[in-house]
């Protein structure tokens, strides 16, 4: 009978959220950039979750990634250069109960944010971090980064640049208190939503090295990665990313990887950073590492009252 509940019925949810919940302004990156797949993904991994936009924070330092929460219809802060790691840190001190999201760029992170990237890693605190490495300095025009490769002509070394690269996944894996490494492709969309998927579950602070092309300054730098699929070793197992069998045909090298093995994962960062097989994949996680927002959120809910009475005692210890 119309107007009575009938037993076909749909029971609604209260909020849905769909993909256009989390679309912010329109992304002015340049057409071809490695930055919209990413941007794609966690805009799907929140829909998929139902994670109310109010509930997450988009946070990131300076350069092109970093208009990341430009993007984004959620809660964001656009930090300084360099900065993103320690705001991160701050708004999941004092709101733990918040989804953070922090985008970062080779030189944004490895460079004048090398300091906080240490410290950020060892706190743990439970966020995803993307880097995204195109191996230049892209929104100042072409400078080299500490990734970019050795003898790339750029406005900064325009003869080539001369040191070999940093490897952030090495760095990463000789932090003291690391969970989670791991690194993807952008133009491999399945496996890149994976992999943020899996860093998304991780309670901790889940690293993701994701190799982002740059159309623009560094088409050449990861050409070659993604015309011949054999030079990627796809890392899989029953604790690694899981992706759909058609998708994992595309890689020819393929391995069986335990991610709790540290010394295994740092030999695969080591072997990919020689230019060898470069590893895709969950490299390292341990969820029982500790988790510095558990120590901060204390006493978070005491009122002012109480806080100024705490205050006061502390400071009558040293009356005289």
């Amino acid at each position: 009978m119309f107007g009575l509940k009938s037993d076909w019925s749909l029971e609604l949810p209260e909020r849905y959220f769909t993909l256009e919940d989390y679309e912010g302004g329109v992304a002015r990156w340049c057409p071809g950039c490695g930055d919209l797949a990413v941007l794609t993904a966690v805009q799907k991994i929140l829909r998929d979750e139902q994670q109310p936009p109010e509930k997450t924070v988009c946070v990131s330092g300076i350069g092109c990634s970093s208009r990341f929460p430009h993007y984004m219809h959620t809660y964001g802060f656009h930090g300084l250069h360099g900065r993103a790691l320690p705001v991160a840190c701050g708004v999941k001190s004092r709101r733990p109960d918040l989804d953070v999201w922090v985008a970062t760029g080779d030189g944004d992170c490895c460079s004048i944010g090398a300091g906080h990237w240490i410290h950020a890693t060892r706190y743990n605190m439970d966020m995803v971090v993307m880097l995204f490495d195109n191996a230049v300095y892209g929104l100042t025009k072409k400078q080299t980064s500490p990734t970019s490769p050795r003898g790339l002509k750029t406005n900064t070394h325009p003869m080539g640049s001369w040191l070999p690269p940093l490897d952030p996944l090495c760095a990463m894996l000789g932090f003291t208190n690391v969970s989670f490494v791991a690194q993807t492709v952008d133009w491999n969309p399945v496996h890149l939503h994976a992999t943020l998927r899996e860093a998304h579950k991780h309670r901790g602070m889940s690293f993701v090295r994701i190799l982002q092309r740059c159309p623009t300054y560094t088409a050449a730098v990861f050409e070659e990665l993604q015309r011949d699929p054999s030079r990627l070793l796809l890392l899989k197992g029953d604790d690694n990313v899981a992706v759909d069998p058609a998708v994992m045909k595309i890689f020819p090298n393929q391995a069986e990887h335990d991610p709790s093995d540290i010394g295994a994962a740092r030999a695969l960062a080591e072997t990919g950073s020689q230019g060898e097989k470069v590893p895709v994949g969950i490299l390292f996680r341990d969820a029982s590492r500790p988790c510095y927002e558990d120590f901060t959120m204390q006493g978070l809910g005491i009122s002012a009252e109480d806080k100024l009475a705490g205050l006061k005692r502390e400071l009558d210890k040293f009356a005289v």
